[in-house]
């Protein structure tokens, strides 16, 4: 099974090296009117993977990508609206006719306000994803989930929020989002998508002009795939969870979010619920102009996608740092990530184990002109668990890319 684990973690400079901007070089974009702003580039790299296949028989093997795509940004007094939508293929130099294969997706935010920020007033928050990915991911990409398989993902989030005045103020939160695995039976197992919709409100106090007493509640309703073979397990699953917390109100370098409560899970209509303590923190800390450090974590229940009639709870914490150098024409990065999932329910007891993975990275990219920049990672990756079957999920993997991008 193609298997590789999936962290959410803000520092991505390697793949978002448009934001490794020079301030003594002009702003890059093609200007349309006084509010739009387009963004044309194309990215090319070459990455060398030890273990391509994420497995503990590992067989090594290079990609050649090409990424071309479009970001835009509409900017006035009351929106902010970006768009981004990109194509991305991977030829490999072995495997060719099983592996070469391409992506492609898109991605929107909007955001609305109505008055100044911690002032009385409305507020907008929409985002919105559609990616057909392929199995050669990359190891700290977005989302979390744990699996690397060629998939369709959408996405769709939005936060409406209401400042009643300086220091109270509630919100209504709403998602959608649909994991949909192209299973081929001849090449690799099973993999079990879902849908899930989302709904919640939130509410706070701003007790300081810098700190919020936040109480937080969400209901998640699940539809799985999860097959026939298993019939006294249902497709549906549902869960909710009570959170409170401290966050930031308004400072200028430091920004912090932690909240922790309870959260119940009811898988696959089972009379079972499982349920337990879960915390939800993020943090970011502009300690100078050239220096900036951000924290994430997370837990919550889920089906498993890789184990048919399974739950999962799962735990994960990701750090990183950045720092400018040569007047900020390179930057390097460094982050970390750690994730555990716990499997809390098993319809087969030979599912029932539990696995850690810890995912590290160094990035460099350096801005050469007003339109290129060069850049190179180094990942490793290494997985462990106590699951008493005879296929072992441990293994480790190395991967190096090194690349260039040309943005207009």
């Amino acid at each position: 099974m193609k298997k590789a684990v999936y962290t959410s973690l803000a520092f991505m400079c390697v793949s978002i090296v448009a934001m490794a901007g020079s301030e003594d070089l002009p702003k890059r974009g093609v200007q349309i009117g006084e509010r739009l702003t387009l963004h044309p580039y194309v990215a090319m790299s070459y990455t060398y993977d030890s273990n391509i296949d994420s497995t503990s028989k590992a067989d090594s093997g290079s990609t050649w990508t090409i990424n071309p795509g479009l970001t835009g940004e509409f900017v006035n007094d009351n929106w902010n609206i970006m768009g981004t939508v990109w194509y991305r293929y991977h030829a490999y130099n072995r495997s060719v006719r099983q592996l070469n294969q391409s992506s492609y997706g898109e991605r929107l935010s909007i955001q609305w306000w109505n008055s100044q920020p911690n002032e009385r007033g409305w507020s907008l928050n929409v985002l919105e994803s559609f990616e057909q990915i392929t199995q050669d991911d990359d190891m700290l990409s977005s989302g979390g989930r744990g699996i690397g398989r060629d998939r369709k993902e959408f996405r769709a989030d939005g936060v409406l929020e209401r400042r009643v005045n300086g220091k109270l103020h509630a919100a209504v939160k709403a998602g959608y989002y649909l994991l949909d695995y192209e299973n081929n039976s001849k090449k690799y197992g099973t993999l079990y998508g879902w849908k899930r919709t989302t709904v919640g409100l939130e509410g706070g106090y701003a007790f300081t002009p810098w700190t919020d007493l936040i109480f937080s509640g969400e209901y998640q309703w699940f539809d799985q795939d999860n097959g026939d073979s298993i019939r006294q397990i249902g497709s549906s699953s549902e869960g909710w969870s009570v959170m409170a917390g401290l966050g930031t109100r308004a400072t200028e370098k430091i920004s912090y979010r932690v909240l922790g409560g309870y959260s119940l899970f009811s898988y696959g209509d089972m009379s079972k619920d499982l349920g337990g303590f879960t915390y939800q923190v993020s943090g970011e800390w502009k300690m100078s102009d050239t220096w900036r450090t951000m924290i994430l974590g997370s837990s919550y229940f889920q089906p498993s996608e890789s184990q048919q009639g399974t739950a999962t709870k799962v735990y994960s914490v990701s750090w990183g740092i950045t720092k400018s150098l040569l007047r900020s024409r390179l930057k390097a990065s460094f982050d970390i990530a750690y994730r555990r999932e716990e499997r809390e329910y098993a319809y087969d007891n030979s599912s029932r184990y539990e696995q850690n993975i810890l995912t590290g990275r160094l990035g460099l990219v350096y801005r050469v002109n007003r339109f290129l920049d060069i850049y190179g990672n180094l990942e490793y990756q290494t997985t462990e668990s106590d699951v008493s079957t005879s296929y072992t999920y441990d293994y480790d993997r190395f991967r190096a890319t090194i690349g260039a991008r040309l943005t207009y």
